[in-house]
C-alpha cells in the first residue's frame, strides 16, 4: 500500500503556505471519489490525507483561492488540480510550489 502526502510552499514569500484545504480523490472508472481531505498545517504540510492507497490514478485539489483572498493577493487560480498515478507500493509526496500566477509540482521524497 502507498501513502500520499503533500506540502505547499509560497514561493513569493519563501514560506510554508498554511490553511489551504486539500482534497485527495481516486479515479474509479470515469468518476473521481474522495478518499481524503485535510488543511495544510503551520509548516504547509498535510500528513494525514491518506495513509494507505492502492494502485491507480489519484488527484489532489488545492483550494488556493481563499489563501490568496485572505492575504489580499490576486491569483488567476481558484484551485489547482494535480493528477498522478500510484503503483500501490511506494510513498508519494507531491509538493506544490505556489505563487500568485504560477505553480510547480514534482514528486518529492
Amino acid at each position: 500500500m502507498s501513502a500520499i502526502t503533500t506540502h505547499v510552499l509560497d514561493a513569493v514569500l519563501g514560506k510554508p503556505a498554511s490553511g489551504i484545504m486539500i482534497r485527495l480523490e481516486k479515479q474509479i472508472d470515469a468518476d473521481w471519489i474522495a478518499v481524503g481531505e485535510s488543511i495544510t498545517d503551520s509548516d504547509g504540510r498535510c500528513r494525514d490525507l491518506c495513509s494507505e492507497t492502492g494502485q491507480g490514478a489519484y488527484r489532489l485539489t488545492f483550494a488556493v483561492g481563499p489563501y490568496f483572498d485572505q492575504r489580499g493577493r490576486v491569483s488567476i487560480y481558484p484551485e489547482i488540480v494535480v493528477a498522478f498515478r500510484v503503483d500501490g507500493e511506494h510513498h508519494y509526496h507531491i509538493p506544490l510550489l505556489l505563487s500568485d500566477n504560477s505553480y510547480t509540482t514534482y514528486r518529492g521524497s
